[in-house]
């Protein structure tokens, strides 16, 4: 099991950027795909972004391709999602995920479902 523990939310306007960490302890950190997602007021959690073992290979929806950036460093044991052109519909609750890969070119976790470890989450509101 891994404890996932996120931080960096805020208040931004719209334009503004902001980067979220999540500190993971426990098991061997770099086999884990790592994942954000968020929940959105009165929204299903979506998928956001993943990132393999190494850091080397990165997954992203749609909807935040180009405007933000995950990355990770092992040695820290945390993983990044640096958020930039932030708009008022990123608001939402960001929450880090963890899912056990026993490969290295996996990457394209977007379910809920293969992520097994989950942080509390951290509020981002971007104001218009």
């Amino acid at each position: 099991q891994v404890h996932l523990r996120e931080s960096g939310g805020g208040l931004v306007q719209a334009g503004g950027s902001l980067r979220l960490s999540c500190a993971a302890s426990g098991r061997t950190f770099s086999s884990y795909v790592m994942g954000w997602f968020r929940r959105a007021p009165g929204k299903e959690r979506e998928f956001v972004a993943a990132i393999n073992w190494s850091g080397a290979l990165t997954y992203y929806a749609d909807s935040v391709k180009g405007r933000f950036t995950i990355s990770r460093d092992n040695a820290k044991t945390t993983v990044y999602l640096q958020m930039n052109s932030l708009k008022p519909e990123d608001t939402a609750v960001y929450f880090c995920a963890a899912a056990q890969m026993n490969v290295w070119y996996v990457v394209k976790l977007s379910q809920e479902h293969e992520y097994v470890d989950w942080g509390q989450g951290t509020q981002v509101t971007v104001s218009s």
